[in-house]
């Protein structure tokens, strides 16, 4: 079996610490369990039929407008076919988003489209709809080009086993699986207005279906996602292809037998997602990734218990609730600030309903509060119904709580398997300081190498940060994804040994790390020399993080090392303008301005400019990132020193 570098460091990492064998599912509920709800019925279904108008009118008039007004733009739509030329453009120069713009356009049309006949039921979107039905039953394979590996157990992204599909071999990626569940909610809602304009329609839908995602899933089971190469090293994947594969099951599938089987050994893969969480619930994917990891979990058992009419259900399992906390857990603040490790971007939006949906189905008040909050931020309720349909249709047929919306800040909190901790100033408010930092090892998924890095805010503020992931290409997701800048060490807020940065693997890992909070003080400590090669000659570097509620915050660094400091360097990345003053750098941010000092005998100071090319990066960050370089002087084998933030009084601001 081929297990190339690049997927085992990026695609599916080695499990984190705390991981445990729960099987919640099927060590839990049996098949006969199961059985008792394979008949093909939809009396399980907690929407409302297409035919029943009153149900659709109740939706808030603002928002059935906006559904209607985003339907229409994609009357007459032209369904772009994804040419041979587009798939080859991956393996040639690595483009991967001519193919997946295209699939984005595709799978968003259809679903405005349904919504807009749901929630008006005159007839006026059908055509198009019928249009879009037939380009996926012509097309060969509704994935991505990024995913040919997938035709060969264990193969490489970077060298996939073949250019083009393989219509003879069909298999199931993530957006496979999202074409799927909107085509199967398609059928279920529209089969009957189908039929009255011809019964090929949903015959031929039904068909694709078996041959391009039921049949390849009933009769596979060497696609990476399902079993983890039988060693469940899963990621979000799981979750969410099992999610649109019970989808299709439960609405397309009449055989009995198969639908037990189908549902069955979905089970089984949820409970291997599962089981590669440590109980302390941390994403490690990030909080970007949680909506896709969690967030499909959430999607999946939702509709499980759906379905089953209560009987299976997980919601009140400890591992549960916790995978769901995560996400106010690490959230900063804005609406949009989360504590971006992984690939993930600096700002991103959560479904405020599905939060609260989750925290309700938890009995977690806060975060049902907090989803609340996010929902009222962004008017979800005169948003137009867009997404997952099954997910959406949740959301807005939700009978909202009578818990208020507020914004949840907590004070502190520490994921010790995962080896995160973040604290703030004060709870519930966004004046002052907050951190957060991590430990863990460089082989998380969609792992960068930032063993013992941090981000620090200010009034909400962005000051020393993680730039974030740029443009998805086919080195993303290879054995050259280290040779990215944004997923180096040495662009974090991290130091750079003998002018050697960490490196990718569970090995490379943090030691001893520990967490304190009390009402006065917090700190984190962990030793990162783990996380660097022999080359870096580090036998200890403590970082240790200390943040002196409503006064400073601190970094402090204890090395010792094999050989003198020479060509060592701590670098801190701030998308803040800075210039030194006065022996300090002064980092200026708006409405307010931060003096940060060092051992001048220690360290010398420079400033370098980093320019943001990737669109993603330049859109978030503005035209350039500033890195704090601080030389260490001296050549000392062992040593320490401190960072120290402070924040300077408005009237003295530049």
């Amino acid at each position: 079996m081929k297990k190339l570098l690049s997927l085992l460091l990026v695609l599916v990492p080695v499990l984190c610490a705390g991981a445990e064998k729960r099987d919640l599912l099927t060590s839990r509920f049996t098949r006969e369990d199961v059985s008792r709800h394979c008949a093909y019925q939809f009396d399980w279904v907690p929407f409302p039929a297409y035919a029943d108008r009153a149900a659709w009118e109740s939706l808030p008039a603002e928002r059935r407008a906006a559904t209607i007004a985003a339907g229409e733009k994609y009357l007459g739509f032209g369904w772009p076919s994804v040419l041979p030329s587009m798939y080859l453009e991956f393996t040639r120069t690595g483009n991967r988003a001519v193919v997946d713009r295209i699939i984005a356009q595709r799978v968003n049309a259809l679903r405005a489209l349904l919504f807009a006949e749901l929630v008006e039921g005159k007839g006026r979107f059908l055509d198009d709809i019928i249009n879009g039905v037939y380009a996926y039953c012509e097309q060969t394979f509704w994935g991505a080009s990024a995913h040919f590996y997938l035709y060969d157990y264990g193969c490489a992204i970077e060298n996939p086993p073949t250019k083009l599909p393989d219509d003879t071999d069909p298999v199931i990626d993530l957006t496979t699986g999202d074409a799927a569940a909107a085509l199967s909610w398609t059928w279920y809602f529209l089969h009957d207005a189908f039929d009255a304009v011809s019964p090929i329609i949903g015959d031929r839908l039904i068909r694709e279906m078996h041959k391009k995602v039921l049949d390849p899933y009933y009769e596979k089971n060497d696609m990476w996602w399902i079993t983890g190469w039988n060693q469940g090293n899963v990621n979000n994947w799981t979750p969410w292809c099992s999610y649109n594969l019970l989808t299709s099951i439960l609405l397309i599938e009449t055989d009995p037998a198969k639908r037990l089987d189908g549902i069955y050994k979905s089970m089984g893969s949820v409970d291997l997602f599962i089981n590669s969480y440590p109980a302390d619930g941390g994403c490690n994917e990030g909080p970007s990734y949680w909506s896709s990891a969690v967030g499909h979990l959430h999607n999946y058992l939702t509709l499980l218990e759906t379905f089953t009419h209560g009987q299976i259900a997980l919601f009140d399992q400890d591992i549960i609730q916790e995978m769901g906390r995560y996400i106010y857990k690490l959230y900063i603040g804005g609406g949009d600030r989360y504590v971006n490790f992984a690939d993930a971007p600096a700002r991103l939006q959560h479904s405020g309903v599905k939060i609260a949906r989750y925290g309700q189905q938890i009995g977690d008040e806060r975060m049902e509060a907090f989803g609340a909050f996010l929902a009222d931020k962004y008017n979800a309720d005169t948003r137009p119904l867009s997404g997952d349909v099954a997910a959406t249709l949740f959301d807005a047929f939700w009978k909202k709580p009578d818990t208020a919306p507020a914004e949840v800040l907590v004070a502190d909190a520490y994921l010790p398997e995962l080896q995160v901790a973040a604290a703030r100033d004060r709870e519930n408010s966004p004046e002052g300081f907050f951190f957060a930092a991590k430990g863990g090892n460089n082989a998380e998924q969609h792992n960068h190498n930032d063993v013992g890095s941090f981000v620090l805010y200010y009034n909400g503020n962005p000051v020393f940060i993680d730039p974030g992931v740029g443009t998805y290409t086919r080195e993303t997701f290879s054995s050259k994804r280290y040779e990215i800048w944004t997923m180096q060490s040495g662009y974090h807020n991290l130091p750079v040994i003998h002018g050697v940065m960490q490196s990718p693997g569970g090995q490379f890992a943090a030691a001893g790390s520990t967490f304190k909070a009390d009402a006065r003080q917090v700190r984190f400590s962990t030793d990162i020399a783990g996380a660097y090669p022999e080359a870096a000659g580090a036998a200890r570097w403590v970082r240790e993080y200390t943040l002196l509620r409503g006064r400073k915050f601190t970094v402090t660094d204890s090395y010792t090392l094999e050989g003198a400091a020479d060509g060592t360097t701590v670098v801190f990345m701030t998308p803040l303008p800075c210039k030194e003053q006065d022996g300090a750098v002064v980092l200026s941010g708006d409405g307010f301005s931060l003096r940060m000092t060092w051992p001048a005998a220690k360290l010398a100071f420079r400033l370098e400019e980093v320019p943001m090319e990737d669109p993603p990066l330049r859109n978030v960050w503005g035209e350039r990132l500033y890195r704090l370089c601080f030389d260490v002087k001296g050549g000392r084998t062992k040593d320490n020193f401190s960072f120290e933030v402070t924040a300077l009084p408005v009237r003295n601001n530049p």
